[in-house]
């Protein structure tokens, strides 16, 4: 290597993937449209097989215990890296704004979970703020409304991020919906707890969708993603649902969530 390509190379920051549970079991398209959109952006990305959930659940239902020992298997798997990035606002809040709250009677993981949190970020704010990305040229025909996931938008402040990437996606135009920052009804456990709740939130956020005319509905976090494109499928509805990684990574050839390679 020449020193202009080695001097290069160093200035590459080195970004850890959170892939997250569901994109890993359900959707790893995202995992890798994400590696793609890091990579343009001019980082050497790696995806450390030790990291297991950021243990939301658990946190969410009230396990401190369980979710400080899950905490601390993330906090090690990532250190290392100058950046941890994941496509999706709702674990890296859990990340981010939780892990710090874990250890008041533990000086030295409170330390290392602020350290982790410090250099923790969701996929496009990471891309818009830090990296200041231009994503690649692509190509998606169509109108597209986004939904703003609940974590992403009220813990991290993700809301013009992937407004203002997508504006760059050539044939793609953008429809905003009637209480586009209202909760979908999936809310990670509550889904399961409250299901008739969730439906109706559900089917309100459909309701919203279809007045756009949208063809496609985008977001930035798969759980939501699912849950709406789930009851899509129930109901009958046209619209194809991506996480808008998907698009901005060229991908939006792929079937949609929750539909099969003839849908």
């Amino acid at each position: 290597m020449d020193a202009a390509n080695s001097d290069r190379s160093a200035k590459r920051p080195r970004v850890g993937l959170f892939v997250t549970c569901l994109v890993n079991l359900f959707r790893p398209s995202i995992g890798l449209a994400a590696v793609r959109l890091l990579e343009d952006a001019g980082c050497d990305v790696g995806v450390p097989e030790a990291q297991v959930c950021c243990g939301q659940p658990a946190y969410n239902s009230g396990d401190s215990s369980s979710t400080r020992e899950i905490a601390k298997q993330i906090i090690a798997a990532f250190e290392g890296y100058d950046y941890v990035v994941g496509p999706s606002g709702s674990c890296m809040a859990t990340i981010r704004c939780e892990y710090p709250k874990l250890f008041d009677n533990d000086a030295a993981w409170a330390e290392r979970a602020a350290n982790l949190a410090g250099r923790s970020y969701e996929l496009f704010d990471f891309l818009t703020n830090v990296m200041k990305a231009t994503p690649r040229p692509v190509r998606c025909e169509g109108t597209a409304t986004y939904h703003d996931s609940c974590s992403g938008l009220r813990s991290l402040n993700i809301k013009e991020q992937p407004r203002q990437l997508l504006a760059g996606v050539e044939g793609l135009q953008m429809s905003e919906m009637q209480d586009a920052e209202t909760c979908c009804g999936f809310g990670g456990t509550f889904c399961v707890k409250y299901p008739a709740i969730s439906v109706k939130m559900a089917d309100d956020k459909l309701a919203n969708v279809a007045a756009t005319n949208a063809d496609y509905l985008l977001g930035g976090d798969l759980g939501c993603l699912l849950n709406i494109a789930g009851r899509m499928t129930r109901t009958g509805s046209p619209v194809k649902v991506y996480h808008a990684a998907e698009v901005l990574a060229g991908m939006s050839d792929e079937p949609a969530i929750g539909r099969g390679e003839d849908d």
